[in-house]
């Protein structure tokens, strides 16, 4: 089993994510993908950092005419912009790393394991004041600055997710479960994903 967790920033999804993984004793993804992305391509975290969950404008392109034609040879890929070969690595380690029970945030893995009768797709939502108050207590992100952040940054996801899938972030009928974390709080949202599994018969 996966579980699979969109989130709009300042949500607390990936909190929840890991409160999930450390309750159920599976492993947990989120930036542990970047490292491993890195890893594989030789290149270094730092700057795949600074384009991860970051569509870029060629990928499409580039599979027309065969320029990545094969996730796993990066060779051929070495014209790709470095969002798409970080897209393209972490695709194929998502892929690899899902062959035991996980929680992964973010990175399209439910679209990409979307062929997976066991990957659970969650997506953590809340209202816009309660996001803020989140980004202002958690990220540190000043309050003044916290709202055009909070857009910003689910502007670039929503971006990401849409370029690099056929589906449309944030659109309830691409999720077993949606849940607005506003209300509940981080600890009960992951507490009603467990009895949502257990409904389900997967834990």
């Amino acid at each position: 089993m996966v579980i699979t967790i969109a989130r709009q920033y300042g949500s607390g999804g990936r909190a929840i994510g890991k409160i999930l993984a450390e309750d159920m004793n599976i492993k947990f993804y989120d930036k542990e993908l970047i490292n491993l992305a890195a890893r594989e391509s030789g290149i270094s975290p730092e700057i795949f950092e600074q384009y991860d969950e970051k569509a870029a404008n060629s990928l499409l392109y580039a599979l027309s005419i065969g320029a990545a034609a094969s996730i796993g040879d990066y060779s051929i890929s070495q014209q790709l912009p470095i969002n798409d070969k970080l897209f393209l690595l972490q695709h194929d380690i998502i892929r690899k790393v899902s062959a035991e029970p996980c929680v992964i945030v973010g990175r399209c893995a439910d679209y990409i394991l979307a062929d997976r009768k066991d990957c659970i797709k969650i997506f953590i939502y809340s209202d816009m004041e309660s996001r803020i108050k989140y980004a202002v207590d958690v990220h540190n992100v000043p309050k003044e600055k916290a709202r055009s952040v909070i857009k910003k940054v689910d502007k670039s996801r929503e971006n990401y997710y849409n370029y690099y899938s056929d589906q449309k972030w944030g659109d309830p009928g691409n999720y077993d479960l949606c849940i607005n974390s506003g209300k509940l709080g981080v600890e009960s949202s992951a507490e009603l994903i467990k009895d949502y599994l257990k409904l389900r018969g997967m834990c």
